[in-house]
């Protein structure tokens, strides 16, 4: 009976690529993001996520430190992104070059350059 009371959440962070911190709790509602973090003892293990401007994520979707906790959810702490992906993109073009990137790969006989 006092299992069916418990919030069975999961708590993920990755600090750097190929690098995934999982924490499985379970915990007593109603609870936050926030203390949640707190019972993880992830906020000591990456002090890095303990900034009020980090981002976070409930199943994919943008969640608050003070959002309460439903059984079953997914709290995923997001790292800031180095680069703009806009910016990736067109380095990424730049280096492959406009006749093997994307649409341009494919030409139909006799078509110019870029159509």
């Amino acid at each position: 009976m006092a299992n069916k009371l418990l919030l069975h959440v999961s708590l993920v962070y990755s600090p750097q690529p190929r690098t995934v911190h999982e924490v499985n709790l379970e915990i007593i509602p109603p609870c936050s993001v926030l203390q949640a973090l707190k019972q993880s003892g992830l906020l000591t293990k990456c002090p890095e996520i303990d900034n009020p401007g980090i981002l976070l994520g409930i199943w994919g979707r943008r969640a608050e430190w003070s959002d309460l906790l439903r059984d079953q959810d997914r709290i995923e702490v997001y790292r800031p992104l180095r680069v703009d992906p806009k910016i990736a993109r067109r380095e990424r073009f730049v280096k492959q070059g406009a006749r093997t990137a994307g649409l341009f790969q494919k030409r139909r006989l006799g078509a110019k350059a870029g159509y």
